[in-house]
């Protein structure tokens, strides 16, 4: 189920549960965690987009395997907060993955998640080659954890 707000993907959560971020990309998704308070998002892993169905059997047994209750998932939006053809794409996948799921899925708005993610690697000192093969799990830490936050101080301030 796509939810239309992140309202109401919360209100569908049970409680004490993981839900995962995503940053969905060309050629891959990273891959990001949160603990079962929803409190802290973890970058996890980045898969090699390959197919579909392939890709998205990988991505189910992944979140199967770390009972995840939810999914976030990118919105590339353009910086003048327009859609183009990569919101599309995104937006597809998530159509296509509701066939294969039930669990929801909510929309966060990624602008700058990647750059941002880029910073936080140089100040780490990381080598050009590591950040290559972490750069989108980290940034679906950044995606992920923009909506915990939200989350956060949704209602009276408790976690969902």
């Amino acid at each position: 189920m796509i939810c239309a707000s992140l309202e109401e993907f919360a209100a569908l959560l049970p409680p004490n549960r993981a839900i995962c971020g995503l940053d969905f990309g060309d050629k891959t998704i990273g891959i990001a965690i949160s603990d079962l308070r929803r409190m802290v998002a973890t970058p996890n892993e980045t898969l090699r987009r390959v197919k579909f169905t392939e890709d998205a059997n990988r991505l189910l047994a992944l979140l199967s395997a770390r009972e995840v209750r939810g999914i976030i998932l990118g919105l590339p939006l353009n910086m003048d907060g327009s859609t183009g053809p990569r919101v599309q794409a995104t937006q597809a996948f998530a159509r296509n993955l509701t066939r294969l799921t039930d669990l929801p899925i909510a929309f966060w708005d990624e602008r700058l998640s990647t750059v941002a993610a880029e910073r936080a690697l140089l100040e780490a000192d990381t080598s050009r080659k590591r950040r290559k093969e972490v750069i989108d799990a980290v940034a679906a830490g950044y995606i992920l954890q923009g909506a915990l936050d939200r989350m956060g101080h949704m209602g009276n301030g408790v976690r969902p």
